[in-house]
């Protein structure tokens, strides 16, 4: 499943930095894109769920940890 959710980013977002953990559909998402310029956590975390949907829907992704930063927050 992680390669699927690597693969639903990859086609859906430009990024600079992204990792995908867990198991047993409780995923963390750790991404790094300048598409979340100027944009708030929950519109972040809009954009990564939108993508995401489908798998959300079956149940195959259960609980979803999302961090979503911007190249610049990412190198503080």
């Amino acid at each position: 499943m992680k390669d699927v959710i690597t693969k639903a980013l990859t086609e859906g977002i430009e990024y600079d930095k992204l990792t995908v953990e867990g198991s047993e559909s409780k995923y963390e998402v750790k991404i790094v894109s300048d598409v979340f310029d100027k944009k708030s956590t929950i519109q972040r975390h809009k954009i990564i769920y939108a993508l995401l949907d489908s798998y959300i829907k079956t149940g195959e992704i259960h609980a979803l940890t999302i961090k979503a930063m911007t190249l610049s927050e990412s190198e503080k």
